[in-house]
């Protein structure tokens, strides 16, 4: 309760004399015995006291009323820190640049800006980290908040300054600094820029120290605490990831190490989650035992956790559980279960997958003749992203003879054929895709085409061949092959159909080519 004095000032506040609008600001700025410390209502009556020219209202608010209250007083309140800094005061610099700058509807008159900047150069000199990350933000090193939504403006607007060219040395600099002096965003924003520029180093020099932290952190208040925000999450498993690949050169215990991965994976971390399946199950993606691995593999844990992180869009994932329900050991061995997940991972574009459902399907061609379509699919996904092995199994399974027609290319030089274009496809296909003459004539271009590769089986009416596969390699291939579908759509290409029998498209294609009359040929293997 205030005594007489306070009482006394109090009234002359509301009488609104600046000398005791001054005091009573003082007093709720740090308290007294009778009045309670009160930042809002000491802004208040040192706004007031301000507003009649008092010098020492604004110097106390400069000093000693932070950003936070500042930006939301009912009453502008960016002139007293300015003119707090302009008396000399560099903390009122700093909080007068974070109104100015931290303006976002409208941008700042050209000399508030360059005064704003000023008095953040100064601030940040003098040490203070949110100076240094402010500059680092001005240069377009540190991230942007986002705006808020522009809104339209009634009045005149303010003059624009215009933006000064960016100066990437001086932002990491600042940056750097503001890091180093313990700021949480700087730290965070520097690890970033350290793992986009691959210093896996430096990344792990600064980012060891602040997982530890945080694991201690949270051992010591338990999992009920609050969830860790995104950015320690992917700190902790980037940490983790750098420290598993050798941890005894970083003095990192398994404990540890696994703390990490259980703390980022508990907050939904696909990456940890996979490293802390694999460490379950005390294996490697491709199902083999970690040399030197101690103690039992719990499949159970590791399923669980491997199948969050498939779920979450990590093929490794699903590869690797593929591997544990192949494994004999594992309680619940199911092979089915295994081609599933398999499969899951080739088709979001796991490469070792692919090639093992590229080999197996092959493997399996006796039981299904089309096995080898499928074997071919997945293996020329595999070897797009660049797998030796699978490369090599492509051209076995798919060969392409360099001469099964010989000299069509010079027998069709000079030829009009726009007058029967069904054979002139037919013939197109056979330069595209090294098909020979009886393939040419009797290939079923709708049902041959599998979208990958064509599938050339002819044995039902020219029992000399023998079914084989040509690989689509290139989008001219493509699109010829499209063109010429949409040429033989609802055309009977059976012999005896729309073209004939063997026979008659022999006899039509030696009408047009006198020269091809040869009719021994051999067809590719």
């Amino acid at each position: 309760m205030a005594n007489r004095e306070e009482l006394a000032v109090i009234r002359g506040a509301r009488a609104g004399r600046a000398e005791s609008q001054l005091a009573l600001g003082r007093l709720y700025l740090f308290g007294s015995a009778g009045l309670p410390r009160s930042l809002p209502t000491a802004l208040h009556w040192l706004d007031r006291a301000a507003q009649q020219g008092c010098a020492e209202a604004w110097e106390l608010i400069g000093n000693h009323i932070p950003l936070d209250l500042a930006r939301h007083s009912p009453h502008p309140v960016t002139l007293w820190y300015e003119r707090a800094y302009d008396n000399g005061l560099t903390r009122a610099g700093l909080v007068y640049a974070q109104l100015v700058l931290g303006t976002r509807d409208k941008r700042p008159a050209a000399l508030q800006r360059s005064k704003a900047l000023r008095a953040l150069e100064e601030a940040a000199h003098a040490g203070f980290p949110e100076a240094q990350w402010l500059l680092a933000r001005e240069h377009g090193v540190a991230p942007e908040p986002q705006a808020s939504q522009p809104q339209a403006a009634a009045s005149a607007p303010v003059p624009a300054a215009p933006a000064p060219a960016p100066n990437a040395a001086a932002g990491r600099r600042w940056l750097r600094e503001a890091a180093d002096n313990g700021l949480e965003p700087a730290q965070f924003a520097q690890l970033e820029q350290d793992w986009e520029s691959g210093d896996r180093a430096a990344y792990l020099a600064r980012a060891l120290p602040l997982a530890r932290a945080l694991a201690g952190s949270e051992a010591a208040q338990g999992r009920a605490a609050a969830r860790l925000a995104p950015d320690e999450v992917l700190l902790l498993s980037r940490c983790a990831r750098l420290v598993a690949a050798n941890a005894a050169a970083h003095d990192v215990g398994p404990a540890e190490l696994q703390r990490f991965w259980e703390l980022a994976a508990t907050e939904q971390d696909r990456h940890a989650q996979l490293a802390l399946g694999l460490w379950c199950a005390r294996m490697r993606i491709d199902g083999k035992r970690i040399p030197g691995g101690s103690g039992a593999a719990n499949f159970k844990k590791a399923v669980r956790w491997l199948t969050q992180a498939g779920e979450q869009g990590l093929a490794e994932a699903w590869y690797a559980l593929s591997r544990i329900y192949i494994k004999p050991e594992f309680s619940q061995r199911n092979v089915v279960e295994a081609q599933k997940y398999l499969e899951q991972a080739a088709g979001m574009g796991y490469r070792d997958a692919q090639l093992e459902c590229g080999n197996a399907a092959w493997r399996a061609r006796r039981e299904n003749e089309n096995n080898d379509v499928r074997a071919l699919f997945w293996l020329q996904q595999a070897a797009r992203q660049g797998c030796p092995k699978a490369s090599v199994a492509v051209r076995k399974i798919a060969p392409r003879p360099p001469d099964a027609w010989k000299g069509l290319a010079g027998l069709l030089a000079g030829r009009d054929l726009s007058a029967h274009p069904l054979l002139a496809a037919r013939l197109e296909l056979a330069l595209a895709f090294g098909l020979s003459r009886a393939e040419a004539l009797l290939l079923d271009v709708c049902s041959a085409d599998r979208g990958h590769c064509l599938v050339i089986d002819i044995r039902a009416s020219y029992g000399r061949s023998r079914r084989r596969l040509v690989l689509i390699e290139t989008v001219q291939e493509r699109q010829l092959l499209d063109r010429v579908r949409l040429l033989f759509e609802g055309i009977d290409c059976s012999p005896g159909g729309t073209e004939g029998n063997y026979r008659q498209r022999l006899y039509r294609l030696r009408s047009l080519l006198p020269e091809d009359v040869d009719t021994d040929y051999s067809l590719a293997a």
